[in-house]
Order: structure tokens, then C-alpha cells, then sequence
């Protein structure tokens, strides 16, 4: 990650932890001291909370809970009492196609707003009081936030709708002092991504890994991104150096989107 971050003594919430990008901004996290609550909508998460607390000088507790149920997230929540830093990262990652005449598809639309959107609400209404004056609020969108492609329709007018809620919270918590800003992230070497990638070659009848090499030539640097290459834009972004960054959201996609 390069730069230093120290969040000693303070209390960070990240959900969506188990995996993936989640699991690698719990790690700077934990890295940087933070006492670090993870949570995730399986068990999985116990075990990657015992991970994150090996080496970890904070301490680390996992909470299963699906985000989309408004009283579980109330139950789950409710053992924290003051929050420093909160990163809404869940979400889910599926393909919508408009064409597809299965029902499964309007099950999945609603699912995927039901989490990302939904969830992302019911976790943040949930917190918002609890979380200290000058405090911070980071959002996982997407480049697909600011962009599009076919067939994602649910996951990227949910990542647009990420950002709608990230520039409004701004304005409503900015009297506090609370910052609340959002990452895009680009193409991350995760589940998630790589099963998008499949269902595109798919659709597309192009070759995977030809798509792949398609996809990280368009960047201004080359190179799939790993998780733990955009953590540390999530601490910037909770740390003190960017207190007077609000309302934005920012790119982490090795200059794929200038936007």
C-alpha cells in the first residue's frame, strides 16, 4: 500500500468483508491498528475475521448479517456503540439481461437492489448516530457507476445510485464534520469480477482471456488490479488528510474511465 495510516483506538466498520475487496480493505485496516468489526451475510466471515486478528494490534470481530433485512441489521448492529469509520462495501455482483425472458432475472434485478442499494441504506440509517462527529462514511460504487455495459443493468444503476446516495449523505452530515465519499473501483482480480468476465466472453463469444487483455489495455497502466491495490484509498479517505473531501467519488481503475 505504500503509504503509513494509524487508526489506533479507532472503530471501524467494514461490511462485505469476507472476500474480495471487502477483505482487502478490512486488511488495511487491521494493518493500521483499527479496532475492526467485519461483517457478511455468512459464516465465512468468522473465518476471515480470524485471519485479519493474526498479526493485527486492534482487535477484529466478525457479525453475519444479511444487510438487506432492516431488523436484522438493527439486531446485529446493535452492540456498537460509538463508530468512527464505516465502509459500506457489500454488494452483489449479477447479470440482469434485458432480453431474458427467465423470471430468475427479475428475482435476481430485485436481490441486487435489495443489497446493494437497500442494505446500503438500512446499515448507514442505522449507524449514522452513532458515528462520532468528524467521522467517515466510504462507499463502494463502481466505474460501471459512471459508465455502463450490457446486461448489468440491476448492478450498475445500483452503482449509480451509490453515488446519488453518497453526494446526498454528504450534504446531511456535512454540519457534523462527517465526510462521506465513494470508490470506483476498475477491473479487481475477485470472484465476483471474474464471473462478470465469463458471462461477458459468453455473451460476446470472445475469448476470456483475450477479453481480459481487451478490458487492461484500455487502462493508462497496465495490469489487473489485486484488492489490496485499492485499500489504501479507502484509508485515505477515512484518515485526516482528507477531511476536507466530501461528496466525491473517485476512481481507483488504473485510468480505464476520466470521468
Amino acid at each position: 500500500m505504500g503509504a503509513t495510516f494509524d487508526f489506533s483506538k479507532q472503530t471501524v466498520l467494514v461490511t462485505g468483508a469476507s472476500r474480495g475487496i471487502g477483505y482487502g480493505i478490512a486488511e488495511g485496516f487491521a494493518a493500521a491498528g483499527a479496532e475492526l468489526i467485519v461483517l457478511a451475510e455468512d459464516d465465512a466471515i468468522h473465518a476471515a475475521a480470524d485471519r485479519l486478528a493474526h498479526g493485527a494490534s486492534g482487535s477484529v470481530r466478525g457479525i453475519v448479517c444479511d444487510i438487506s433485512d432492516r431488523a436484522a441489521v438493527a439486531d446485529a448492529l446493535s452492540g456498537i456503540g460509538r463508530l468512527d469509520v464505516l465502509v459500506n462495501n457489500a454488494g452483489l455482483e449479477r447479470a440482469t439481461p434485458l432480453g431474458d425472458a427467465d423470471p430468475a432475472i427479475d428475482e435476481t434485478f430485485a436481490r441486487v437492489l435489495a443489497i446493494n442499494v437497500a442494505g446500503t441504506n438500512n446499515v448507514t440509517r442505522e449507524m449514522a448516530g452513532r458515528i462520532a462527529d468528524g467521522g467517515r462514511i466510504v462507499v463502494t460504487s463502481s466505474i460501471w457507476g459512471k459508465t455502463a455495459v450490457p446486461d448489468f443493468s440491476a448492478y450498475i444503476a445500483s452503482k449509480h445510485a451509490l453515488i446519488g446516495l453518497t453526494r446526498t449523505w454528504a450534504k446531511e452530515l456535512g454540519p457534523r464534520g462527517i465526510t462521506v465519499n465513494a470508490v470506483c473501483p476498475g477491473w479487481v482480480r475477485t470472484e465476483a469480477s471474474m464471473r462478470s468476465l465469463d458471462v461477458m466472453a459468453a455473451a460476446t463469444g470472445a475469448d476470456r482471456q483475450a477479453l481480459l487483455d481487451e478490458i487492461v489495455g484500455g487502462q493508462a497502466i497496465g495490469g489487473l488490479m489485486e484488492p489490496a491495490d485499492i485499500a489504501g484509498l479507502y484509508l485515505f479517505l477515512a484518515s485526516d488528510a482528507a477531511a476536507n473531501i466530501t461528496g466525491q467519488a473517485i476512481n481507483a481503475d488504473r485510468g480505464e474511465v476520466m470521468v
